[in-house]
């Protein structure tokens, strides 16, 4: 088990490194040196690990001086973008999980397509209250720049995680360099977060190491090396992940399995990170026997251990603690704990992410300067 190294080598303390490499008063807990301008490129999925497999399809990224941050937990996109959109812990910010219980609604909610049952729905300032780093970079005279796709411009997860960036869209890689070179070019000091989602796309549906994710490792290092020999004088470009991959050789289904699905009024999280909320009166009888059933399999524990273990960060604030599930699951093995009939889709996948495994935890953080 990785438990995530929470202040001072995790992805919640990259945000206020970037922002105090540009002379910000932040606290710079990973040491990053003085640059008039950083560039973050984010790429979703990309696992140190998975990474250090395949320095052929990637020569550039593997020729870089790394080092390895721990995403989080769980590893999966929501919770670490918005620690990184925020600086804070999973336990601080709220978003501990993909699909989380909404508290007395006795429904769950999707935080990365930002859905709910229909005739529902959730504000984002709400369910992620905290200022954002991007908000205390434009209040320092910053201004922070966000190239994505178009299609994730004003969605519910980019409110929550991106409040104060001024995004700039762009679907294709080369027009995501171009808005990033022009961004970097604009002024100084400069910001700018470019993310790439089609790796983690891939690893799920044909696993980490297939020959499409190979292809998309090999556009992924192309679009670094263009980015940096775009860099203007005095930048930073920083390259890392919001989680690794593993590759599932063995699905169990929670929802048909007897032992699994007694005392559940809720199946959360993800195949690899399970938010397990009860029914009154069941959370130990659901805890001991998910604990046998998965004996040598997953770590089961309460909300209670979970939270005193530190999965979520040093500190759980106690509006949170309704979103975690009263039992958590975590798979170690290469298993899936599917739900078919409500995530039909998941159960399709190869590969999975969320758990506090080294090749779902540790992820790459590359440095080139100019």
């Amino acid at each position: 088990m990785l438990v995530p190294g929470y202040g001072g080598g995790s992805l919640t303390d990259l945000p206020g490194s970037l922002l105090a490499a540009l002379g910000l008063r932040e606290p710079n807990a990973l040491g990053l040196h003085p640059a008039e301008r950083v560039c973050l490129f984010l790429v979703d999925g990309l696992g140190a690990e998975s990474l250090r497999a395949h320095p052929e399809a990637a020569p550039f990224l593997s020729g870089l001086a790394a080092r390895t941050l721990t995403a989080g937990f769980p590893a999966t996109t929501v919770t670490s973008l918005c620690s990184l959109g925020t600086g804070l812990t999973p336990g601080e910010h709220g978003m501990v999980g993909l699909m989380l219980a909404v508290p007395g609604t006795g429904h769950l909610f999707n935080c990365l397509r930002w859905t709910l049952p229909k005739g529902q729905s959730i504000d984002p300032d709400e369910w992620q209250p905290a200022q954002t780093v991007y908000q205390r970079a434009a209040e320092a005279g910053v201004e922070p720049v966000y190239v994505a796709p178009a299609a994730f411009e004003g969605t519910g997860l980019t409110r929550a995680v991106y409040r104060g960036v001024r995004y700039a869209p762009a679907d294709s890689v080369d027009d995501r360099v171009a808005r990033v070179h022009e961004a970097l070019r604009a002024g100084r000091p400069a910001h700018v977060t470019v993310y790439y989602g089609d790796l983690d796309a891939v690893g799920h549906m044909t696993g980490w190491g297939s020959e499409e994710w190979l292809r998309q490792l090999a556009i992924v290092d192309d679009m670094a090396r263009r980015l940096a020999e775009g860099l203007p004088p005095g930048s930073a470009l920083y390259v890392t992940a919001d989680h690794g991959m593993v590759n599932a050789t063995e699905k169990i289904d929670a929802e048909s399995v007897p032992e699994l699905a007694e005392g559940v009024a809720l199946l959360g999280g993800e195949a690899r990170a399970r938010h397990v909320y009860t029914r009154p009166g069941a959370a130990k009888q659901v805890l001991e026997s998910w604990r046998e059933s998965l004996h040598g399999k997953a770590w089961v524990v309460s909300r209670q251990e979970a939270v005193e273990s530190g999965w979520f960060g040093p500190r759980v604030r106690d509006a949170w603690l309704g979103r975690i599930g009263d039992v958590v699951a975590v798979p170690h093995t290469d298993i899936a704990i599917t739900a078919p009939v409500k995530s039909p889709f998941e159960a399709l996948f190869t590969g999975y992410h969320g758990s506090l495994t080294t090749a779902e935890q540790l992820v790459p953080l590359l440095e080139v300067r100019t």
